[in-house]
């Protein structure tokens, strides 16, 4: 997707610096700024403070890591070190368990000489299917959008989404937003409500900075409003994405995610959530065995910006010494989602339909 009218891939690797280089994404929208990575600790640093975020990105990076980890140190024991550290950078998200696996599954048989190479390719492969999968996923969830628009005679469809689904979560297109820019590139008159989401604010620092980028129509607003919007006709659908999808249905996906399908299924607004099956926990059908991240306190006490002299700063909004409690994740039950968009296909949020997307 574009940022000032050209076309970049949230992570990619050059070959002629052999270096990994990455969107800085804790300076947008302020700033766009690349950083080049060449060790195995940059990566984990990128992952633990969300200079990458979103699970398919997440995913991308982390193989680049299991790369950057072989280039160090090839050995078995420094590789099996690496992944455990890999791994707890973000417990959540499953997109990133499922990438480390499949590299060193890649270079298990692989002479030690030859490991880095070869986990360049498989790094590249996992980033290349996930961009496939993403335009996928548009290609599914934009006929979705169209059967709205002639099936309620609507001239602009309003979708809400929440925090970041966008490109910048993925290698490209993005999962939520990849429908999205499907439809408005055929043609189709769409306005955004994009939710702030507090409280990294990802919907109104990144969702809308990309829409924008790409010259669709998005208003910002509060994470309360979007119930009074429902309320009010002004919401047509519902799409968020998704950190893991349990085998039952269940949703995990950023805070604030559960009061948007209560509202959504209140007002009769369809629940769409979009994600490639990599996000799917196969083995998991209960909350109570993923690990919810509960992030730092500053998260929510500081808040990082523009000044008035247009410094980028960092301002405390809290009483000093109040407490905190900063959840990343909730669940939303599957009772309240229309249906997941994938990239092969459109099913029910239930365990017998995703056993039967990704098993036909």
């Amino acid at each position: 997707m574009k940022i000032n009218n050209k076309h970049f891939k949230t992570i990619w690797y050059d070959k002629n610096t052999d270096k990994i280089n990455i969107i800085n994404q804790l300076k947008l929208p302020h700033f766009f700024e690349t950083l080049h990575m060449d060790t195995f600790d940059g990566i984990i640093n990128a992952i633990k403070t969300m200079q990458v975020r979103g699970a398919p990105l997440i995913g991308g990076a982390a193989a680049y890591g299991v790369c950057l980890a072989i280039k160090e140190d090839s050995s078995n024991h420094n590789l099996q070190n690496s992944v455990q550290l890999l791994i707890k950078t973000r417990p959540t998200a499953i997109n990133l368990e499922h990438s480390v696996n499949r590299m060193v599954n890649a270079i298990k048989d692989i002479p030690a000489n030859e490991r880095y190479e070869r986990s360049l390719l498989e790094a590249q492969k996992i980033c290349d299917e996930d961009i496939a999968h993403c335009k996928n996923i548009g290609i599914y969830g934009k006929k979705i959008i169209e059967e709205y628009i002639k099936q309620n005679d609507v001239e602009v469809i309003n979708i809400l989404t929440h925090c970041n689904a966008g490109w910048l979560a993925t290698i490209d297109w993005g999962t939520a937003t990849s429908p999205i820019y499907h439809a408005f590139l055929e043609g189709k008159k769409i306005h955004v409500w994009v939710d702030e989401t507090r409280p990294r604010n990802q919907g109104s620092s990144l969702t809308a900075y990309e829409l924008t980028q790409e010259g669709i129509p998005n208003t910002i607003i509060a994470d309360n409003t979007g119930g009074m919007l429902m309320q009010k006709g002004m919401v047509d659908i519902c799409i968020t994405g998704a950190d893991r999808v349990l085998a039952n249905g269940d949703v995990i996906n950023k805070i604030g995610t559960y009061l948007k399908a209560l509202a959504a299924c209140e007002n009769h607004i369809p629940f769409y959530v979009a994600l490639p099956t990599t996000t799917i926990d196969k083995k998991n059908k209960n909350i109570k065995n993923i690990v919810i991240e509960e992030r730092h306190a500053d998260e929510l006490t500081r808040m990082t910006g523009i000044d008035d002299k247009g410094k980028f700063t960092t301002i405390n909004i809290y009483p000093k010494d109040s407490k905190v409690l900063n959840l990343a994740f909730d669940l939303t039950p599957a009772k309240y989602i229309t249906n997941l968009i994938t990239e092969l296909g459109v099913c029910e949020a239930s365990e017998n339909s995703i056993y039967d997307l990704i098993n036909k």
